[in-house]
């Protein structure tokens, strides 16, 4: 019995002594003691300012040292604009240190929102002025497909001269490429890696023979792509039994479009655009 009284005696003196401790600690009381008074913030500043930080982060720091829920300052900061994340901690007597990292814009994303460095997207207002990022687009749940091909496309383009500006997959699965001096390249949907590879094979040569300006290019062909130049060309009617127009094949102005064939043998015919 004496044991027993001995126990709980000790296990109320040890509550007596941590009470205060924990209390403290977790701002149950003293809340007002140890007030922080310095705020130390580190960032890129290239769309948000100190200012701004220190706005969203000072009406959470009235409390004592040991009051203040940092998770509360992450989340204020990150809600501004341009802003990521947030790393927050506390540094005795009375600091708080931000670190901030801002939004890094890798591409655009359909009309009015972007895609980061980590591929994922965020929104912000006021980014018509940010000049030099490509212009992406699809459904959202193949950002992924569209960022791989992106950048299997720049590869596939260095040192052709040609130069991406936007790159967009249907809602269907087909691809389009956007090239900056207003050229269109229509890549389809099956095959379209192999095909973009063919085309770049005898661009060189294209390129070497016309004076002209590429305006437009279908690859959307198994064996060969149609193709057409920005100027004007004399009227060449399409080989027999390829069916140009009768085959569904959406090309403007068709007076001036070219037929590049690449055909294994004499039998074959290029099918219709898939």
């Amino acid at each position: 019995m004496n044991g027993l009284l001995k126990f709980v005696a000790w296990a109320i003196a040890l509550t007596l002594v941590a009470l205060p401790i924990v209390g403290v600690l977790n701002g149950w009381f003293a809340s007002d003691r140890w007030p922080v008074t310095k705020l130390s913030v580190r960032a890129e500043f290239d769309h948000v300012n100190a200012e701004q930080i220190r706005a969203a982060a000072q009406p959470l720091l009235g409390e004592g040292f040991f009051a203040i829920k940092l998770d509360n300052v992450r989340d204020s900061v990150a809600r501004l604009p341009w802003v990521e994340y947030t790393e927050a901690r506390k540094r005795w007597p009375d600091t708080i240190d931000l670190v901030v990292y801002e939004q890094q814009p890798y591409a655009r994303w359909g009309e009015d929102r972007l895609v980061n460095r980590h591929g994922k997207i965020f929104t912000v207002a006021g980014t018509d002025g940010l000049q030099g990022l490509p212009k992406l687009a699809g459904p959202d749940d193949r950002l992924g497909d569209v960022l791989v091909f992106y950048a299997d496309c720049l590869r596939e383009l260095t040192g052709s001269g040609l130069v991406i500006d936007a790159l967009t997959l249907s809602p269907r699965g087909g691809w389009r490429l956007d090239l900056a001096s207003g050229a269109v390249i229509e890549l389809g949907h099956e095959g379209s890696k192999r095909r973009l590879k063919r085309f770049l094979d005898v661009w060189p040569r294209l390129a070497g023979s016309h004076a002209g300006s590429l305006a437009y290019v279908d690859l959307r062909y198994e064996n060969g792509f149609a193709m057409r130049w920005a100027e004007s060309l004399p009227v060449a009617p399409p080989p027999v039994g390829l069916g140009i127009r009768d085959r569904g094949l959406h090309i403007p102005a068709r007076d001036d479009l070219r037929l590049v064939t690449q055909i294994p043998n004499p039998q074959s015919r290029i099918p219709a655009p898939t």
